[in-house]
């Protein structure tokens, strides 16, 4: 067998060949939906994504027999290690045939990469980031991944546990149907939080784009403090969010919590544009955007991205009306589904807020890690 050789990315040439690899790896796999080759440019750019200010990065290609095999990305996330206080490196944008000494070299390369910065610990998946692409998926093969969720063949996770790599956590993505998710109960309970605390939910006011922004910079942070793996977003990070995601917003289904006249929380979802991008197979901007208009009717689902409460405000029950205010109004929309997702395996209220909505759970993600020997830090 010939040797397996790692290139780091250097040129734009790389860069396409990096995201070209996709194409390859997941030739003939339905669930898979081709991303635009223009996103996966914008998420490396080191230049132009904010993330990068804060976050060192190295991206690699395996190759053999002037093939391309796999491909890997190291990232340090520095202010990952100041708000947790530990000095970890990640891994991201993985991909890999189903051989050991390809996805080896690859997590050598990385691992090598984040060591050389102090990391200790070595975790992933992160593409590249919490606040992005988020864990491997180890169940829910069959079923296409929600917008900004990813997929994976199953032998990746074989691939990863040989290297050493254990479960830190589990992500639950849960399915919600119009047909069960509503009962007299829980309507009742959502009418005595809203009297109770003189709470208003509202949508987003797309012409006060800007100020609603500000208003989801003032609550995003604070609200999820505690979770794990949490970092904070810069302003830059969430305008950019921001930007990527207004054309295709709803503003019904970006509900502000409001409580004597403060932004106490906020729920956003979207609807699920993967139902359409799927057929997208080149991943070109042009085309994608004709599936976009073309099967727009054709989307049944919302994929609930974020939804949180000031800690302060966290026992008056605002998240789950939020969670009830979305159904809702996604209803009165025409969506017949919706998908929360990401949930942490031990966030008892947001679990327990998607089991009494009669949530299932469809799709689960794994973040692993392993312990680093460590050096010195690079300046």
């Amino acid at each position: 067998m010939s040797t397996v050789t790692i290139r780091p990315v250097r040129t734009n040439s790389d860069v396409r060949t990096f995201i070209d690899l996709l194409w390859t790896i997941y030739a003939d796999t339905p669930a898979w939906v081709p991303p635009l080759r223009m996103d996966r440019r914008k998420l490396m750019d080191k230049r132009k994504n904010p993330f990068y200010q804060h976050a060192d990065a190295e991206f690699f290609i395996a190759e053999r027999n002037g093939s391309v095999v796999g491909r890997i990305g190291a990232i340090v996330n520095h202010n990952h290690n100041s708000e947790h206080k530990e000095s970890a490196g990640f891994f991201g944008f993985f991909e890999s045939v189903n051989d050991r000494e390809v996805s080896t070299a690859l997590f050598d390369a990385a691992a090598d990469f984040v060591r050389s910065k102090g990391a200790t610990i070595f975790r992933g998946p992160a593409s590249p980031s919490v606040n992005d692409e988020f864990g491997l998926l180890v169940e829910g093969f069959d079923k296409t991944p929600a917008i900004l969720m990813t997929y994976n063949h199953p032998y990746y996770a074989e691939l990863i546990e040989a290297y050493g790599f254990r479960k830190a956590k589990d992500l639950f993505a849960y399915k919600l149907s119009q047909k069960t998710v509503y009962s007299e109960k829980l309507e009742r309970a959502n009418e005595i939080v809203k009297k109770r605390y003189d709470m208003v939910f509202r949508p987003m006011n797309m012409k006060r784009f800007k100020e609603d922004v500000e208003r989801v910079k003032a609550v995003y942070n604070k609200a999820w403090a505690n979770n794990w793996g949490a970092v904070p977003m810069t302003d830059a990070e969430i305008d950019a969010l921001a930007t990527d995601l207004k054309p295709i917003v709803v503003p019904d289904l970006v509900i502000f919590a409001e409580r004597a006249g403060e932004t106490i929380g906020f729920a956003l979802s979207v609807p699920d544009i993967h139902q359409a991008l799927r057929f997208n197979k080149s991943g070109g901007l042009l085309a994608g955007l004709w599936h976009l208009y073309s099967k727009k009717r054709h989307i049944d689902t919302v994929r609930i991205i974020v939804l949180g409460v000031l800690p302060e405000h966290q026992h008056t029950g605002a998240a789950g009306v939020l969670f009830y205010e979305t159904a809702v109004r996604a209803r009165k929309l025409g969506y017949a589904f919706g998908e929360a997702s990401w949930v942490l395996e031990d966030n008892g209220p947001m679990n327990r807020a998607a089991v009494l909505m009669n949530g299932i759970v469809e799709k689960r993600y794994r973040l692993y890690e392993r312990p680093l020997a460590s050096t010195t830090i690079q300046s």
